[in-house]
């Protein structure tokens, strides 16, 4: 059975400083950030406030097809191909084909369902040096 291991929304746009700054406002901290993802202009900020709550912001670089904001839900799991059979067996999809983003030490894809609400799946890899 698939494990959820967390579960937070995520902004993905072109704005992304702007909507930075307004969850700062909210007392939220940019606890990390990955510049450059998949050699693209592509930078992800993980924020937390003080009562434990996530957010993520994608900026969307100028490569991807996204002309509006978009939120998604950002699902994270223990196996990420249990997860992806899961969804596209329940009819969700990949908008960019079968491109998987490699975070480096994560992989994940944005997935839409027929009615369009989205989920980004993600799966932390572990290094066992």
């Amino acid at each position: 059975m698939m494990k959820i291991t967390s579960f937070n929304p995520l902004i993905c746009t072109r704005h992304a400083d702007e909507i930075v700054k307004i969850f700062e406002e909210l007392g939220f901290e940019t606890t990390h950030v990955k510049e450059k993802l998949n050699d693209e202009d592509i930078t992800e900020f993980r924020m937390k406030d003080a009562n434990g709550f996530h957010v993520d912001v994608s900026s969307a670089g100028d490569k991807l097809p996204m002309p509006n904001d978009i939120t998604v839900i950002r699902i994270n799991v223990d196996d990420f191909d249990e997860a992806m059979k899961y969804f596209t067996d329940k009819g969700f999809f990949n908008p960019m084909g079968n491109r998987i983003i490699d975070g480096g030490s994560s992989k994940d894809a944005i997935l839409f369902a027929p009615s369009g609400f989205g989920i980004r799946l993600i799966q932390h890899i572990k290094n066992h040096d």
